[in-house]
């Protein structure tokens, strides 16, 4: 698992910024992809207790709001 470029972080910021509020599936997808890149992070940082604990949580949030999508 390979850290996250910039450009990637930024891609994502951008889709944050431009979604629509009322998209609950949307939102949903954006919090699956930030997770996904801060276990990218945490992957890089194995001895960083912090990035893992933060990947972890975003990953709950993730699967919470996916779950409910359905």
């Amino acid at each position: 698992m390979s850290q996250p470029t910039a450009s990637e972080i930024s891609a994502f910021l951008a889709a944050l910024a431009d979604r629509n509020p009322s998209d609950q599936g949307e939102y949903a997808q954006l919090m699956t992809r930030k997770a996904e890149l801060l276990e990218r992070i945490a992957a890089a940082c194995p001895s960083d207790v912090d990035a893992a604990e933060v990947a972890a949580n975003a990953r709950a949030r993730a699967e919470q709001l996916t779950s409910t999508d359905r």
